[in-house]
């Protein structure tokens, strides 16, 4: 069977565009809940691009198989991560570039975007090309221009959804476990952007607490889900109070099981 290349593009939480080499049309596609507003041929040239990216992963995943002695067929996986970070004003503030081959060798460019840290036979021997080449500063010229450039063009053409802000709904629920303790879960709902901090306080204070966190989840209408519990004893139920803090809300709010917001 024919290798699976997939490759997604994110401006913060949000995916603009995308290419499966399983679908049925192989283009880059526009995928952001925005509208379109690039011309055919840019979405023309991105798929030359992608498929070019598609054979060079292609060609490192057979060059770790072969450190290994192994063949392509079964199931391998090779995955790259990189990106860039801009700060207010449109300026570069860092970028990455990471490479894992089957969830264990990987190669990482390090934060001077000069030289490289590896892990693994594989990582290291293609690190060593990779340094000979010269393909540190391939990559750093690209996070530094072309993703800073992108990126500033998906701000802008997605302003009204990325650079939005709305607020959570909070609500604090209250389960009787077979133990005769409760459980209280903080949930917040609706939010975005997905940056909130969700914390339990006993008696006011920062105690320790064994409090479960779930990581923050997309709702899948461009808001975000997110809850934290604890567990307290029956009848202690209003010593306990979960505090929510969130871009989209004008001060932190504090809230007790069955109360309003403090």
């Amino acid at each position: 069977m024919e290798s699976q290349f997939v490759s997604v593009s994110y401006v913060n939480d949000t995916q603009f565009m995308g290419f499966n080499s399983r679908a049925e049309i192989q283009r880059v596609e526009h995928r952001a809940p925005w509208v379109d507003q690039q011309k055919p041929e840019y979405w023309e040239e991105e798929t030359r691009s992608i498929l070019q990216e598609k054979k060079f992963f292609k060609e490192v995943m057979k060059k770790a198989l072969h450190i290994y002695n192994q063949s392509m067929s079964g199931y391998h996986t090779i995955q790259r991560r990189y990106g860039c970070v801009v700060l207010p004003g449109g300026y570069f503030s860092r970028g990455f570039h990471e490479l894992t081959f089957s969830g264990q060798d990987y190669i990482a460019l390090n934060k001077n975007l000069r030289t490289w840290t590896s892990a693994g036979k594989a990582a290291k021997r293609i690190r060593q090309e990779w340094e000979k080449a010269g393909f540190a500063e391939v990559v750093k010229t690209y996070l530094k221009d072309e993703c800073v450039e992108l990126l500033l063009a998906q701000l802008d053409y997605g302003k009204e959804i990325l650079l939005r802000t709305d607020s959570p709904k909070i609500l604090v629920t209250h389960k009787v476990r077979t133990d005769r303790k409760i459980t209280l879960r903080c949930v917040a709902l609706n939010f975005y952007p997905a940056e909130i901090t969700l914390t339990w306080q006993r008696d006011g204070s920062n105690q320790t607490l064994d409090i479960e966190l779930v990581d923050t989840r997309p709702a899948g209408d461009g808001t975000f889900q997110k809850w934290a519990a604890v567990v307290v004893p029956s009848g202690e139920e209003q010593r306990y109070t979960c505090h929510v803090q969130h871009e989209g809300l004008p001060e932190p709010l504090t809230l007790r099981w069955g109360k309003d917001w403090e």
